[in-house]
């Protein structure tokens, strides 16, 4: 039988170090960017969401009146739902932070983000990471991959208990209700991959009111005062 040889790599000499050191340039860079930002609400949804459409403008109202209760928002930076989330805070004079990704495609960061809070990612890791420490609760409106993939990371972190259980919070009940059935009928009640209490993570809403009431009542109820990073 014929041995299977292994290829060399055609690594440059260094590569690995100077990758390393491009990582904790981003981590650096967003810590001392975002450190002093006070208590945020991270803002989840499609890059490819119209000004017109109606998730669009619920998402400007959502943030609007996050900052009236005194929230920063965070957002991918870039166009659709994340425009949309930082002109809601953008139009009240609140704390608008923009998290850009580099992309072949759609992404460049939109006017409403505070020039002193846009910051530039190449890797989407290091993203997701500013996504979660600095926000006190999830707001997910409609979208596709990236915003399932931030939501579910997001979910996985806290049932394991890997961050502080905050709010993460579906709108769009037409849009979420199906995988929401899907989680229940099939994750859940058929192949047992769940705990039932996990389904109190995602509540799922269409009003505006109800996203403010359950992030106000959440840290009313667990006394949490102070609010901080997550870890």
């Amino acid at each position: 039988m014929a041995m299977r040889t292994m290829k060399k790599w055609n690594q440059i000499p260094g590569e690995n170090s100077w990758t390393m050191l491009k990582i904790l340039g981003e981590f650096v860079e967003g810590f001392e960017s975002l450190n002093e930002i006070g208590p945020c609400i991270s803002v989840f949804g499609s890059a490819r969401t119209k000004p017109e459409n109606p998730y669009y403008q619920k998402a400007v109202e959502i943030s609007s009146r996050l900052t009236d209760e005194g929230y920063g928002v965070i957002t991918g930076g870039g166009p659709g739902i994340m425009e949309a989330g930082n002109k809601g805070a953008s139009l009240k004079g609140g704390v608008s932070v923009g998290l850009n990704i580099d992309l072949p495609f759609e992404q460049g960061y939109n006017q409403y983000i505070d020039p002193d809070k846009n910051l530039s990612h190449r890797y989407f890791f290091v993203r997701k990471v500013m996504f979660v420490k600095y926000a006190q609760a999830f707001v997910v409106l409609p979208g596709g991959f990236g915003t399932l993939d931030e939501m579910f990371e997001v979910l996985t972190l806290i049932q394991t208990k890997k961050i502080s259980k905050v709010p993460v919070i579906l709108v769009g009940v037409e849009y979420w209700s199906g995988l929401k059935d899907w989680i229940i009928n099939v994750m859940l009640k058929k192949e047992n991959n769940i705990n039932e209490v996990d389904l109190n993570l995602m509540p799922i809403t269409d009003d505006v009111e109800e996203v403010i009431r359950i992030i106000n009542e959440f840290y009313v109820e667990d006394k949490l005062g102070q609010l901080s990073p997550n870890f």
